[in-house]
């Protein structure tokens, strides 16, 4: 009685054992086909395609420290922007930003409310999301949609000190990326670029209402044109 028994389990454990391994291999192989479905008519984009239109995020930064522009980006041209954003995601996956932030809008209750429009495969078709920097927690908020929403006063001033701008933030402060006069350096400058280009590679987004931010310099130097084309969050009263 014993020794039949033994024979079924042993008989079922085999059949469950070829079964694992059998949804497992189907899993791996949904897990790779369906991206690649999803991909594959999607053109991968270059920075240097990326770079084409300089936002006027851009224009602002060498406005605001041409010194420091001049000398480590020379002069606002897609050249330069392609070199700054290349820079800023490398010094942004070196300082693990990552870590606390997520670069990806979820298909779930109240992420579009929160963070703004769902993300979608074409948005990771370029080479600035190679890797995608989905990250692994929300320390911080998402940045997916992260490009315009502030002007670059706030992030220069958020990442010298993040409780200036945040009193309850967790981040911590990057002194290292600002020079002895406290003015941004190569690496501040490119991830402030950075960040303010997140989201600007996909068309069509909803966006919040825009206005001109009185604290930025860029609404002061292009007036009614930087209406346009910038976005700011606005001011909770």
């Amino acid at each position: 009685m014993i020794d039949e028994f033994m024979k079924v389990t042993e008989r079922f454990s085999f059949i469950l054992l070829v079964a694992g391994l059998g949804f497992f291999a189907f899993s791996i192989a949904v897990m790779a086909f369906l991206p690649w479905l999803n991909l594959k008519d999607i053109p991968m984009r270059s920075v240097e395609d990326l770079a084409k239109n300089v936002p006027i995020e851009f224009y602002d930064l060498s406005s605001r420290y041409p010194e420091q522009f001049k000398r480590y980006f020379g002069d606002v041209n897609s050249a330069s922007y392609a070199k700054v954003l290349r820079l800023g995601r490398d010094t942004y996956v070196a300082e693990a930003c990552w870590h606390c932030h997520s670069q990806y809008v979820r298909p779930i209750s109240n992420e579009d409310i929160r963070f703004g429009d769902v993300s979608i495969p074409d948005e990771y078709q370029n080479e600035l999301q190679l890797p995608p920097l989905f990250g692994t927690r929300r320390v911080g908020p998402d940045l997916t949609r992260e490009g315009g929403k502030r002007p670059n006063d706030w992030h220069v001033a958020h990442f010298y000190n993040p409780r200036e701008v945040v009193p309850t933030s967790v981040m911590p402060r990057y002194p290292w990326f600002f020079d002895s006069s406290e003015k941004p350096n190569e690496r501040g400058l490119a991830i402030i670029a950075y960040v303010q280009w997140l989201g600007k590679s996909r068309e069509g987004l909803t966006a919040p209402e825009k206005m001109i931010y009185p604290g930025c310099s860029a609404c002061s130097i292009f007036g009614e044109k930087y209406k346009e084309v910038h976005i700011h969050e606005k001011e909770k009263k």
